[in-house]
């Protein structure tokens, strides 16, 4: 009976040992990279208030062009990893390199679309005009690093896909490191300005993309794997993160639908608001570690055809998501009279701010089954219903969203609605796990 029961037991600890191995140290990549704004910011803030606020509104605009191709870090994972489940490394990181040369596309179609519109984009945001200097100069010289944050994107996704999340933790942390100094040397040293911190992350990004490149032609060249652009390959990486990219988007206009209608409840609302969007944000590093797991181990499974551990996996996943949601949202909870004087110390913004934490904390296990699922179908390759499911979530959200105002409700009505939007995200990407149909097995989709 034991040993009828050992191999049961078995394969969880090694899932488990599975998803640590890619979670810890994919959880520390994320959280350095938010650093980079911080450290910017710390620096700038001493130029002045002018200043601060250009570089505010500059890398609003810059976080909004580099998210947006997110999809270049999980479809290359996902496009990798399958083929290291196959056993042919050489074509994983050659799928890897038409990944990276997208990138390089991307990045300088983006950069030289910037360069030109940068006064235009900034006034677009309501720049007043001793702030808007300052975020165009910023704006254009942190465009010319454009290129190499995309090839960061690419390049992390090959890593992660090759079951290497350490490699991203030490790039990410190295890169926090020169940035900052960077920064410091050529803002004050050099008395450049805000255009010392600019470039001083232009710097930083191309040495990180430069690390990256050379741990991946290291790997191409033990291989044998070409790193001439192929127009096939890039062409169907393209097509491979069209989905993922409508995904994002979608995502993108929830969260815009959201400071939307908090800007309409009244200011101390919106302020509460940006305070709670930045706490979900945190949160959601945490539970994305899990997902950045997923995709690259879900992937190497269906690649060796062993969809039976993929699902299993999954089921593992899954509970790992509800575990770290349980524990992140009882932590907010009990951690809120801490938290709020951190940010605020005016009584309407805590008003507002108190009640719509409790939801937030609430939302957490769900939010952690969305994460898990998430990077499930992302490592499946999935990507096509994850856009069906993302814009079938945006459909239900605005109304709901944009009638609280209607109705008179506040900012805990708005964060319900939050909560709503996780919950039918998870509804559908629960019923397509439980489908068995992403569970596609071969070195290619």
């Amino acid at each position: 009976m034991t040993q009828a029961l050992e191999p049961r037991k078995a394969a969880p600890r090694r899932h488990d040992r599975e998803i640590l191995a890619l979670a810890v140290p994919a959880f520390g990549a994320l959280v350095a990279e938010p650093l980079f704004v911080l450290a910017d910011s710390a620096i700038v803030g001493h130029l002045g208030t002018p200043q601060l606020a250009g570089l505010g509104i500059a890398a609003a605009l810059l976080t909004t062009a580099v998210s947006v191709f997110v999809f270049l870090a999980y479809a290359t994972t996902a496009a990798v990893s399958r083929r290291v489940g196959a056993g042919d490394l050489q074509a994983a990181i050659r799928q890897g390199m038409d990944g990276i040369w997208l990138a390089l596309l991307l990045g300088a179609a983006v950069a030289a679309a910037a360069l030109p519109t940068a006064p235009w984009l900034v006034s677009l945001l309501g720049a007043s005009d001793t702030v808007a200097p300052h975020a165009t100069t910023y704006l254009r010289i942190s465009a010319l690093g454009i290129p190499a944050m995309l090839v960061v994107l690419a390049a992390t996704g090959v890593i992660r896909g090759l079951q290497d999340t350490r490699t991203p933790l030490y790039v990410a942390v190295g890169g926090f490191a020169l940035n900052a100094g960077l920064n410091a040397a050529l803002v004050y040293g050099a008395g450049l300005g805000i255009a010392g911190s600019a470039w001083g992350t232009v710097l930083a990004q191309f040495a990180m993309a430069g690390a990256y490149l050379a741990v991946v032609v290291r790997g191409a060249r033990r291989h044998g794997a070409s790193l001439r652009p192929d127009a096939a390959g890039i062409r169907a990486c393209a097509q491979a993160g069209a989905p993922l990219l409508v995904r994002t988007l979608s995502l993108r206009a929830v969260l815009m639908i959201a400071t939307f209608v908090a800007a309409r409840l009244g200011d101390a609302d919106v302020a509460a608001h940006q305070i709670l969007l930045s706490l979900w944000s945190l949160l959601a590093f945490a539970l994305d570690a899990i997902a950045i797991a997923g995709q690259a181990i879900i992937g190497r499974y269906l690649g060796a055809g062993d969809t039976d551990g993929a699902k299993a996996v999954c089921r593992r996943m899954v509970q790992w998501g509800i575990a770290s949601g349980t524990v992140l949202g009882l932590l907010l909870a009990a951690a809120r009279p801490l938290i709020v004087p951190l940010f605020t110390t005016d009584p309407a913004v805590e008003d507002a701010l108190l009640p719509a934490l409790l939801v937030v904390a609430a939302s957490q296990p769900v939010a952690g089954i969305v994460f898990v699922l998430d990077g499930v179908l992302m490592g499946a390759g999935d990507g096509r219903y994850l856009a069906w499911a993302m814009l079938a979530t945006l459909a239900v959200f605005a109304p709901a969203a944009l009638l609280v105002p209607v109705l008179g409700g506040g900012l805990t009505a708005l964060w319900w609605a939050m909560t709503l939007m996780m919950l039918v995200r998870m509804a559908t990407l629960q019923l397509r796990t439980r489908s068995g149909r992403w569970a596609v097995a071969g070195a290619t989709r």
